[in-house]
């Protein structure tokens, strides 16, 4: 497979996915978390699809479309292991939701990464809260739940938190 279509279809899943997340946050107060603003594309689709949820975004710098960048008070930079440990005064509730696409491309380093912040970012979210990553997290009180359908399993994850 080329790398264009790996990435259309690495993109058509998290689109999926999110959509599948408005549904299942429907009734779970709280803001959305977004882990990685990148070019912003993703932030862009969560304002599309929470218009009234304060969207809070991590990244070590802002690299995104203007169009694309949250307002000063909810850009969140630095190292997501530092920022994450010190955000939940100012994010000020239980997140509903957290988008995370914060993979390197090295396995190894994506582990370590997510070894140190899942403390963190599950003292974040509120119970029944979804975590939507393109990493696999491994938290004991996080329940797997389906894919929508067409996304093939390891490329997208998603997980409730108990």
């Amino acid at each position: 497979m080329s790398r264009l279509d790996s990435f259309i279809r690495r993109v058509s899943a998290q689109r999926d996915c999110l959509n599948l997340a408005k549904d299942l946050i429907a009734d779970v107060p709280g803001p959305v978390l977004e882990l990685g603003l990148g070019n912003g594309r993703t932030y862009d689709h969560l304002c599309e699809l929470f218009p009234d949820r304060d969207i809070y975004v991590f990244d070590r710098r802002i690299a995104a479309h203007p169009d694309c960048i949250p307002p000063n008070d909810r850009m969140i930079l630095g190292d997501i292991r530092e920022t994450l440990a010190v955000a939940a005064n100012r994010i000020g509730a239980p997140a509903a939701l957290a988008h995370c696409d914060i993979g390197t491309g090295e396995k190894d380093s994506n582990a370590r990464l997510i070894a140190t912040i899942a403390p963190m970012f599950e003292a974040l979210m509120a119970t029944g809260g979804i975590v939507i990553s393109d990493q696999e997290y491994s938290v004991d009180s996080w329940v797997a739940q389906p894919l929508p359908h067409g996304v093939r399993p390891g490329r997208y994850f998603i997980n409730q938190v108990g």
